[in-house]
Order: structure tokens, then sequence, then C-alpha cells
């Protein structure tokens, strides 16, 4: 799994490149971790490159769409493949995040 973060006029871009599977989850806290800390804007999770996200990675999700509610900010998840559209569908986050 690799994540890039880059600051954009929309916000901070997250792209998540590979599987979003526990190990990777385990990383991809600490990479993520100033973005709970500042998450007052605008976070845009791209996950057209992501080809398979596990409970932990829901997790992670769900972790900055709390700190952005708490903090004023948003997150918006975008392109989803059909694969993880459905793990969206039957975990309830397709209610809990915008989708583009």
């Amino acid at each position: 799994m690799e994540i890039k973060i880059n600051k954009t006029e929309e916000g901070k871009v997250v792209e998540f490149i590979g599987r979003l599977d526990t190990p990777a989850a385990l990383e991809a806290n600490e990479t993520l971790a100033p973005l709970n800390e500042d998450a007052s804007g605008t976070i845009i999770l791209d996950c057209g490159k992501m080809t398979y996200i596990s409970s932990s990675g829901l997790r992670i999700f769900l972790t900055l769409r709390k700190s952005a509610l708490q903090k004023g900010g948003r997150v918006i998840v975008r392109e989803i493949n059909d694969d993880i559209r459905s793990v969206f569908l039957m975990t309830g986050f397709l209610n809990l995040f915008e989708i583009q």
C-alpha cells in the first residue's frame, strides 16, 4: 500500500494505491495521523487505485470522518471501484460518506 497526500485547492487529497489490508492499515494509521489532528478542512480520499479495503481500513476512514466532524471539516470518498462500493454498501459506509 502506498499513500500520497497532496494539498490542492479542493483540500487535502489522500491517494491510496494498492490494498488497504490489516498490515497496511497499521502503517496508514501513522501516515494519516497528522490529518486527524488537522481535519478542519476538506479531506478527499481518492480510492481510484485502491484494490481492496479491510475492516481495519474502514476503521481508518471512520476515524478521519469523526475527526473532521469534530473540527468542522468534511471527508469525501472519491472513485471507489465496484468491489469497494460493495463493501461500503454492506457496512453502511455509503450512507456515512459523501461519495464522488
